[in-house]
Order: structure tokens, then sequence, then C-alpha cells
């Protein structure tokens, strides 16, 4: 596969510290890539210089072919970057929302078959606020799908949801991968990045220390003779949770 997003010697400093330590990584094309690390590692800020929403100090990032220091609203016509809460207008409900930006990025979408996509059609004339936050969640991915980005970017997008509202979350990335899109994500859940991710770039202090499969990661780490301290059983309270309430669509 070749690579969509290739990011090289990229360096960010606030005056004299530095949040990103020239990194390097490559993001191949259709893969669910994840950028690991505990809060203030740097991952944030590396990808919100790929977005374009944040100057890097040096570097060079190509993304799709396109160089950001040349034609960085090239870049900004194929992404797809997950807004907060705050990026909505109160008053408008989910299928107003959808209009305005779709005549934003001047793409004829149909809201209803949208919403379909996050199974959200039921709550169409519903406020934004009015949302649980697994459902807060989804419509913010759906307006990532309005300019039918082939990049979707996605900043700890299950944090604060509940196991089933996660693993809900999780089945809706797998399918955007599945039709076609390349989808980066950060998270500091393991298990989410096991799950989802083909490679992931592991990031401490604004410096990448590992970046492979997730399987190969784990397989070097139980060669180095890692031993965990008590055995693990076969399932988890997690899995006790998902059996005993389903995992169906819910208001979650």
């Amino acid at each position: 596969m070749a690579a969509i997003i290739q990011v090289k010697n990229l360096v960010k400093s606030y005056g004299s510290f530095e949040a990103v330590k020239d990194i390097s990584f490559e993001v191949k094309e259709g893969e669910i890539f994840g950028l690991l690390g505990p809060n203030g590692a740097g991952k944030t800020t590396t990808l919100e210089i790929i977005e374009t929403l944040r100057e890097k100090t040096s570097g060079e990032i190509i993304v799709d072919g396109i160089n950001l220091d040349k034609d960085p609203q090239a870049i900004k016509n194929i992404i797809g970057v997950q807004l907060q809460a705050a990026g909505y207008y109160p008053n408008l409900n989910l299928k107003q929302i959808i209009d305005l930006f779709s005549g934003l990025y001047n793409r004829d979408v149909n809201p209803m078959e949208l919403l379909d996509t996050v199974n959200l059609r039921d709550k169409a004339k519903n406020k934004f606020k009015e949302l649980s936050g697994g459902q807060k969640q989804r419509f913010s991915i759906a307006t990532t799908l309005i300019n039918q980005p082939k990049i979707i970017f996605l900043d700890e997008p299950t944090t604060g949801l509940d196991p089933q509202a996660r693993r809900n979350l999780w089945e809706l990335i797998k399918q955007l991968r599945d039709r076609g899109a390349t989808v980066v994500l950060t998270t500091h859940y393991m298990d989410e990045a096991e799950e989802l991710c083909e490679r992931v770039a592991i990031i401490d202090s604004g410096k990448i220390i590992a970046m492979s499969t997730p399987n190969d990661l784990i397989d070097e780490l139980l060669a180095s003779g890692f031993k965990r301290p008590k055995e693990v059983k076969a399932a988890n309270l997690e899995d006790v949770f998902l059996n005993m309430t389903g995992k169906e669509w819910r208001a979650d």
C-alpha cells in the first residue's frame, strides 16, 4: 500500500520547549493508524499540524501527494476532522446542521442518508445538546463525512463513553475504513488501539519510541521475557457488562 501521509522530521516548538521532537512516520492508504501516548506526549499537536490547524516549526508534511507548505487548502479539501461539541450551533437540529455544513463544503448531501450511516435517523429533529454522549460522538463523526474525505482524523473519539457506546463506535470506525477511507486516530486506550489499528506509533515526550503492528509490538515484548504479575482471566468485567446488557445500538 502506498503512503497517503508522509511526515518527515517534524518539529513543533513553543519558545524553548519542544512539544514534537523531529518525528517521522508514514500512514498507508486505507489503513487505521493510531497515535498512542500519555497526555502531553505530542500526539494531538502532531495531528493538528497535519490537519493544517496548527503551524509547524520545521519539517515536511505531504498528504496525498500535496505538500502542506505549498497548498494547505487542497489538503483541507480531502480530509475530515472530528469537531468537538463547541463546533455546533446550539439552536439547530441535526438535519439543519448537516444542511449548513453541506453548504459550507459546497456538497450535495442527503442528511437522512448520512444520519443512517451513524444510526441517528430518529434524532434528525433533535438539537445536538439533546443527544447522549455516544450519540454526540457518532454525529461528530458523521459531520466529518460531509465533504467525502479520503482521510478522517479522530482525536480520542471514545473518551468518556461507556463500554457499549465504545464498541458501537469501534464498529462505525471499521465501517469507514471498509468504505475506503484512511483513518488516523489518537487514543490512550490500549485495548481500543489493539482492536482497531493496523499499525500504531507510540509517542512519549514528543518522540516516537516505537512503531509497528499491535501484534508485533506485543510479540517483541513477550520475546524480551516480559511476564504479567498475575494470570489474566479469559474474560474481564467489561465482557460481563457487554454480555449482560447487549451490544445493540441504544441511546448511548
